[in-house]
């Protein structure tokens, strides 16, 4: 495919015109348009309200208070507990982790 030139105005300040035309004459057209997606993702999905960062927290939001009985039923009900953080719209990775926290909890406080 031929190359095609582009032009688009945008209003910025005189410091942020000149970091722009550093990463436009040193970045790759890829580049650029991998970066603009993920901004643009990243955009709607805080402006949505579906945009959960801190993956961490989330877990710590699940585990920091519990005690080693409260580890225990909720291992012990594991499969419900996939359910419930799946309804609160925890991804598989963040359960596993969920998981593991709570087998340290569990084995920690004996």
């Amino acid at each position: 495919m031929p190359a095609k030139d582009f032009a688009f105005k945008v209003r910025i300040s005189e410091e942020q015109s000149k970091e722009l035309a550093l990463y436009l004459s040193s970045l790759p057209a890829e580049d650029i348009l991998f970066g603009l997606r993920f901004a643009y993702n990243r955009y709607t999905a805080a402006s949505g309200g579906y945009l959960m960062p801190g993956r961490k927290s989330m877990v710590k939001r699940e585990t920091h208070l519990l005690n080693a009985d409260q580890a225990k039923w909720r291992l012990n009900n594991w499969k419900t507990m996939i359910r419930t953080y799946r309804e609160k719209g925890y991804s598989y990775p963040t359960i596993s982790r969920i998981k593991k926290q709570l087998q340290n909890v569990a084995a920690a406080k004996r």
